[in-house]
Parts: C-alpha cells; structure tokens; sequence
C-alpha cells in the first residue's frame, strides 16, 4: 500500500469505525490533524474485559431490566457471578438483534433458526441506540486515557466526529436509515441537516477490502491484472465482494467487478443447528433443561475448537456429578461424534462454496486469490474445508494472519480516509412505476385492456408499467449519474406543488424486465422519492384535450440518480427557459410509508 499523504483538513477531526457485529463488536478510529499522517487504531480496553488491552472486540448483548433500562453491556454482560443478579432481578437479554435489521426481501431465515426476540417495547433502534450509546462511551474513555491531555483533547475533537457505521453487504437504505436514526437517539450526532450527514456508511465487504490492502495482501493477487474475492465470514451473515485494481500514477484505486452477495450462514448458524441436534439427543432426559447452558458451552469451546471430524469432541458444562453414559456424558462432559460436529458446520461451508463458484463466474476480471476474514474465519474447520474444496478449481484461498477480527472496524475507517473504491455494481435493478399510453396494436397492451385508466387529461393509460433507470450489473463510477425523463399530467396546479415517486428495486432474472404484473414478488419499493416543485408549477400554463374537453397541467421532469457512493443520492431536474434546475430530493426509507406505497 502506497504511504499514506498527510491529511489537508483546515481543522482537527476524529473518525470513528463501529462495527456493530452480530456476536461481536468493535471500534477503530483516526485522528485528523492537519498536516499530519492518519494512523488507525483500536479500542483495546473495554470495562470487564478479560484480556486488559489486548482484545479490540466484546459481545454484542445487552440486558435490560425489567423497566426497560440497560444493566449490563459487552463485556460486563457475560462477567462472572452476573447469573444470581439475572435471575434474580429478571432482567432481560438482547443479543444477534442485528438480524431484526435484515431486509425484509431477503432470503428468509431457516425455518429451524431460533432468533432471539426483542426485548418488550423495544424496537431494534431502541436496542441499536443503546449499544452505539455504550461503543461510543468506551470509545471516548478510552480515547481520553491514551491520549495526552485526553480531557482537552476530546473536548477539541466531540463536535468534529466523523461516524462510520459498517453494515452486510445486503442490507440498504432502509436499513441504513434505521441505524442513522439509531445514532441520533444515541446521542452520537444531533438530529439536523449537518448532524446526520457525519454518519457514513460502508459494507462489510468494502471495509475488509481496505483493510486487506492496508495489510499489503491485495499487491501480488493483482499483479497479473487479476482480481480479489473478499469473504467475510462474521456472525450473522457471510458477504462476498469481488474487486480489481486500477492504477493512475501513484493513485491506487479499486473497482467492484461483480454484483456483492449477502448469505444468513455466519457462525450462529452453527451453534444452532447444534442446538436442534442437542435438543433431539437430551429430549427425554433430565439434562434438557441445560439445554441453553450447553448449547452456550458448545459455542464458547467446542465450536472453536474442532479441527478434525474423526475425532470424538466434548462439551465441558457441567461438574464430576454429571453423567448418563448412554447419552455420552461422564464427570459433566459431553461426548460427541467429530461426524456429527462437522454436519453442524456443512449449510455453512456448502453456502460459502456455491457463492464463491458463483461469484467467480461472473467478475469480469479472472479471480483467482481468496481472502478469508472475519471472526468466523479463526474456525480452522471451515478454513481448511474451504481451502481444500477449492483448490481443484484452481482458487487459492488464504487468511490474514492476525487480527482477523477487526478487519472491519480498521477497515470502516480507512474507507473514510484512504477511499479506495471508486465504482460499484449494481446489485439489482432499480427503476420506477409508471404508466404508458395504450396502444390497441400492442399484444401486450391488448392482454392488460381491462386495467385502462384515464389520466386528467382523458387520456387511456396502461399502469404497472416498470421504467429501468440502472440496469444489475452495471459498473456505477462515484460521479456517473443516470437519468431517465418523465412526465406527468395534474388537475389542480396545487397538485404538482410536491411529487412522490417509488423508486423501485426488481430483483429477478429477467434482463430486461417491463411490467410489474410479471415476477410480482420480484418487485419491491425501495424508499419514496419527495421533491418540492412548487417554484415550477408557478411557470405551468393551463392545457386543453379538445376531444374530451378537460383542462389540465402537463409536468416534464428527470429523475436523476447517484448510486455510486455508498449511499443513494436523488434529484429532481427540469428546464427553465432553455436552463436546467434542480431539486434536491428527500429519501423517505419509513417502514410505514413505504407499506402504503406498495398498496
């Protein structure tokens, strides 16, 4: 990696990475001062830590009590002697809450897959708000302890923060807003304009390309012009992101070369498909009801630890008391077949191949160096089973040698400093519902006749008509726009002073996909497009359809959007005598908004 330039800000700023994982989560962040070098660093030491300064990750789980108030968080929420209080005090447990985040069109979960609820009355912002409140805590205490005069210095840089919230490569903009939002309930930025714009957001795939380079792996897997395959295998999800590298001068830069993939395999995956095959073998015993405990014993240890499924493995979870040696257990352990530990790990691993395989086929530059990151990256089962499954096909696949478990958070933040992406694939199709002017000569519009509507002006439309605005696949530089031109037709004026449009997403297998009655279930709106237009309905003359005698108003308009950037940027243009004008537009991502749109 090319050193880094000094930075050329006019004043002082601290970036901030959190990683909120499923099971584990993390903050990086960088000082910005004028002139100097960035240099990205870790929060280390994080209250009831077991490894002071040395572990730059904690559990993602929060326990409430039974008003609704956070007691315990990360490391202090799995400490020692905290069982009796739990109990006792009735307090309540939120953990893998990142995965009532999901999309609600992605891929559904197994039906087999136990997903711990919510907490009562709380929405996963709430719950979101509470663990960003708490990273961000940690980070500033810790950030004022290693700091010299830590107290001064915070004070410079707590209104100078730049946030970057790292997220699946399948989650969106709805998904993205949630968290913004989450943030502002946080305390992290006010609730303004100026506020909401220093959050930042990045995937998981991205941020583990940076911090691959940052590492020195990307240089030699490129050198033949060929391309990367990012796969970071976290709690919850496992995202695939393939990149090639484009060089100007000593400007390093690197390109998406394949729509990015989102699977729900991660480590959770594992342990519960271990917890269905506990449940099964303990059903009629007295042990079921530790169901939980060794379950959370499998997790902590033997999943860990498996290496070789020739082997018998054992749970450790209970004391020398503990036996029933029909079901395996002697002196509290466990006894396993290393065959039955493996089937726990398969959905995982197969997911994982087929994915690489797929993604592989269709970058268009040759792929064939591998970089496994993420915290599910330290099991040396699924590695080796990767590896091994792989290679025939001529794929070499690798894993940094340290500090795997913050290649997100490093990563988050070089993505904010280093900027090593400049293009993107689209991951779907994106366009907007609209209607066309039937044509009794079309067979198409002949065979939907009976949905004819009549616009104000009297005329006979057809809906349901989809307009292709960004085709998938499609390579988007940061700067490329696209547009596409429309029109619409009002009684009264007042009706054109706001437009609404539903910018939508088709996620099927079509190329070319044109109405939406066709893959209904392909469609989804994909947030509510609001522009004020009132400044260009003062300029709009009364028009006159002789035939059927109506007056109305007739708008010509763009939709013009960005999609290059990390997030979606939308603008409505039109012309002024002879010179175009633009508004920005507003992004409305509410889940409520966004239901009555699609009815």
């Amino acid at each position: 990696m090319p050193p880094r330039a000094p930075y050329t800000g006019a004043y002082r700023k601290l970036v901030l990475a959190l990683d909120i994982g499923t099971t584990f989560s993390g903050v990086s962040y960088c000082i910005l001062d004028p002139g100097q070098i960035p240099e990205i660093r870790s929060v280390t030491r994080y209250p009831a830590q077991e490894n002071v300064g040395g572990d730059s990750k904690i559990p993602t789980i929060i326990y409430y009590d039974q008003s609704g108030t956070v007691r315990a968080v990360g490391a202090e929420a799995v400490g020692e002697g905290l069982e009796d209080i739990i109990e006792d005090e009735g307090w309540i447990k939120a953990e893998w809450f990142k995965l009532h985040l999901r999309p609600h069109w992605s891929t559904a979960l197994d039906s087999s897959f136990v997903l711990p609820p919510l907490p009562p009355n709380k929405t996963v912002v709430d719950v979101f708000a509470d663990f960003m409140k708490y990273l961000y805590a940690c980070a500033r205490k810790y950030i004022q302890d290693s700091h010299a005069s830590g107290t001064i210095f915070w004070a410079s840089v707590e209104h100078h923060t730049e946030f970057v919230l790292t997220h699946p490569n399948g989650w969106e903009g709805a998904q993205q807003a949630r968290m913004r939002r989450a943030a502002v309930h946080a305390g992290l930025i006010p609730d303004t304009d100026e506020g909401r714009a220093r959050v930042h957001f990045v995937t998981e795939g991205e941020t583990s390309l940076h911090f691959c380079i940052q590492s020195g792996l990307t240089t030699e897997a490129m050198m033949n012009g060929e391309g990367v395959l990012i796969v970071d295998a976290g709690g919850g999800t496992v995202d695939l992101s393939a990149y090639g590298q484009t060089q100007t001068g000593a400007q390093l830069s690197f390109q998406e070369v394949a729509s990015p993939q989102c699977h729900f395999q991660g480590s959770v995956f594992v342990t519960n498909h271990a917890r269905i095959f506990l449940d099964a073998l303990l059903k009629n015993s007295k042990f079921h009801d530790d169901l939980d405990h060794i379950t959370k014993c499998f997790d902590k240890t033997t999943k860990l630890r498996f290496r070789n499924n020739r082997e018998p493995q054992y749970i450790k979870f209970g004391t020398a008391r503990d036996k029933d040696p029909q079901l395996g257990i002697r002196s509290g352990q466990l006894k396993l077949h290393g065959l039955d530990v493996a089937q726990f790990f398969q959905p995982s691993i197969l997911c994982i191949i087929n994915a690489i395989l797929e993604q592989c086929k269709i970058t268009s530059k040759p792929i064939s160096t591998i970089f496994l990151v993420g915290g599910f990256a330290a099991s040396d089962w699924l590695y080796s089973q990767l590896k091994e499954s792989l290679e025939p096909f001529g794929l070499d696949l690798s894993r940094p040698d340290s500090h795997v478990n913050k290649a997100v958070a490093d990563g988050g933040v070089s993505f904010y400093i280093d900027h090593f992406v400049t293009a993107r694939v689209a991951k779907y199709t994106y366009g907007m519902p609209c209607s066309v002017g039937y044509d009794g000569t079309n067979i198409e519009h002949v065979s939907r006749a009976n949905s004819i509507l009549q616009n104000a002006a009297g005329y006979d439309r057809l809906p349901n008509r989809f307009s292709v605005i960004l085709a998938k696949d499609t390579q988007v530089s940061e700067l490329t726009e696209f547009r596409k031109s429309f029109s619409s037709i009002r009684w009264p004026l007042e009706s054109f002073d706001a437009l609404e449009f539903n910018l939508m997403c088709y996620r099927g297998c079509s190329t070319s996909p044109c109405w939406r009655d066709v893959d209904l279930e392909m469609y989804s709106t994909l947030c509510l497009i609001t522009a004020d237009m009132s400044q260009l309905s003062k300029l709009l003359h009364i028009r006159h359809h002789g035939k059927r005698s109506y007056f109305y108003y007739k708008i010509e308009y763009d939709i013009v959007l960005s999609f290059g950037l990390t997030e979606l940027i939308a603008q409505v243009c039109w012309k002024e005598n002879g010179e175009e004008k633009r508004s920005p537009a507003k992004i409305v991502y509410d889940h409520d908004i966004l239901e009555s749109a699609l009815e």
